[in-house]
C-alpha cells in the first residue's frame, strides 16, 4: 500500500508546486498592473519566500517519514525560521518595495493548499 500513497503524495505536492508559480505570476502581473514595480516587485519578493518556505516544509516532512530521521532535523527547522524572520526584517526596513505586497506573496503557499484541498473535495474518489 505504500506506492499509492507515495504516488498520491507526489502528485498533491507537484500539484501545489504548479499552483504557486501559477498564481505568482499571476500576481505579479496584477501587482505590476495595479502598483507599479514596487507592488509587482514585493508581490515577487514574498512569493520567492513562499516558495521556499513550501520546499523547505517539504523536505521537512520527507525527513519525518524516515526511519533514520538527521539528527540536526530540528536545528535546521529553527534555522530556516530564523532566516525567514531575518529576510522579513530587510523587506521591512531596507526596501523600497511594496511591503502589503509582500504579505499578499507570502500567503501564496497558503491559497495553492486551499486550491488543493478544494480540487480534493471536488475530484474525491468514492
Amino acid at each position: 500500500m505504500a506506492v499509492p500513497e507515495d504516488w498520491d503524495y507526489n502528485r498533491v505536492v507537484g500539484r501545489i508546486a504548479r499552483v504557486i508559480a501559477g498564481l505568482g505570476a499571476v500576481g505579479v502581473v496584477v501587482s505590476f498592473l495595479l502598483g507599479g514595480w514596487t507592488w509587482a516587485a514585493g508581490f515577487a519578493l514574498g512569493g520567492a519566500v513562499s516558495w521556499v518556505t513550501f520546499r523547505w516544509l517539504k523536505q521537512l516532512v520527507g525527513a519525518l517519514g524516515v526511519e533514520h530521521a538527521p539528527a540536526n532535523l530540528a536545528a535546521k527547522a529553527v534555522l530556516r525560521y530564523l532566516m525567514i524572520f531575518g529576510v522579513a526584517y530587510v523587506i521591512v526596513k531596507y526596501t523600497v518595495v511594496n511591503l502589503r505586497a509582500a504579505v499578499m506573496g507570502l500567503l501564496l503557499s497558503t491559497a495553492a493548499v486551499i486550491v488543493e484541498i478544494l480540487i480534493e473535495l471536488i475530484y474525491a474518489r468514492n
